[in-house]
């Protein structure tokens, strides 16, 4: 009996111990890691203007990638932006090929969920672009109409959450990029173009397409950071830094370089 006793006792110690370290969480080392790395990877759509996007000599600018090129520095690493596909974003994060997503990257629950996002830094809204030469001034308007929209972006959510707007179109075109979006409607291949409201009127604005954006926007939205699940140190580090360069008036220039007045929320 006393044996048997002693074996159960052996078995529940070692049940437990398993148990014990079955529970452990994986320790983050996600920003000692990068710091140890080196740099300091972003992955962007570099066809997002104002956000992120190829220059004349083919060079990645925008707001975002001044934004992440001075938190590099304050990191003391190197900066990289890693051009992705956009519709395979969280795939890439996940497999460890960036750091984080940060190209006018929306926050929405279903993405808190599957990520680290970061407090929002900027307001969006998901809107429709039209020609000036089109009878559509309202989403009512676009009833039996052909709208575009990047594949895999947040307005494509957008469309997908109004049902009866979705359900008034004749037909929803998607493409790669946005600005492919745009040319095909430039030559009428769609009636708008359902894209976030901060590139429309960037876009509007620098390329002299003859097009504006409708008053009724589709749904607000905020712009966040995307992180790995679990790096929460590497979420807070550039979190705080970034903070930091609100209150030092850093942000404050680089969103009057691109926008004409400082238009963050970043601890606002």
């Amino acid at each position: 009996m006393k044996k048997a006793l002693t074996v159960l006792a052996v078995l529940a110690a070692s049940a437990c111990l398993f148990l014990s370290c079955g529970n452990k969480t994986k320790a983050d080392n996600s920003l000692e890691d990068l710091k140890a790395r080196g740099v300091f990877v972003i992955g962007l759509d570099d066809a997002f203007p104002p956000m992120g996007y190829r220059d004349s000599n083919n060079e990645i600018v925008g707001y975002d990638i001044d934004l992440a090129k001075e938190v590099a520095r304050r990191l003391g690493v190197e900066f990289k932006a890693q051009p992705i596909n956009w519709d395979s974003k969280e795939l890439e994060l996940k497999t460890g090929n960036i750091d984080c997503i940060w190209n006018g990257f929306t926050i929405t629950e279903e993405r808190k969920s599957a990520l680290n996002m970061t407090k929002p830094y900027l307001n969006n809204a998901q809107v429709v672009v039209v020609r000036n030469d089109s009878k559509f001034n309202t989403l009512a308007d676009l009833k039996g109409a052909t709208i575009g929209l990047q594949q895999g972006s947040s307005a494509e959510e957008a469309v997908e959450s109004n049902k009866e707007f979705k359900d008034s179109l004749a037909d929803i075109l998607p493409f790669e990029q946005n600005l492919m979006a745009l040319q095909d409607l430039n030559i009428k291949g769609v009636d708008g173009v359902v894209m976030d409201i901060v590139v429309a009127e960037y876009t509007i604005k620098t390329s002299g397409f003859p097009f504006h954006t409708l008053k009724e926007a589709l749904v607000p939205e905020e712009y966040g950071i995307g992180f790995r699940k679990g790096d929460d140190k590497l979420t807070a580090e550039v979190e705080k830094i970034l903070e930091e360069m609100a209150a030092d008036g850093t942000v404050a220039k680089i969103s009057e370089k691109w926008f004409g007045t400082d238009i963050s929320v970043i601890g606002k």
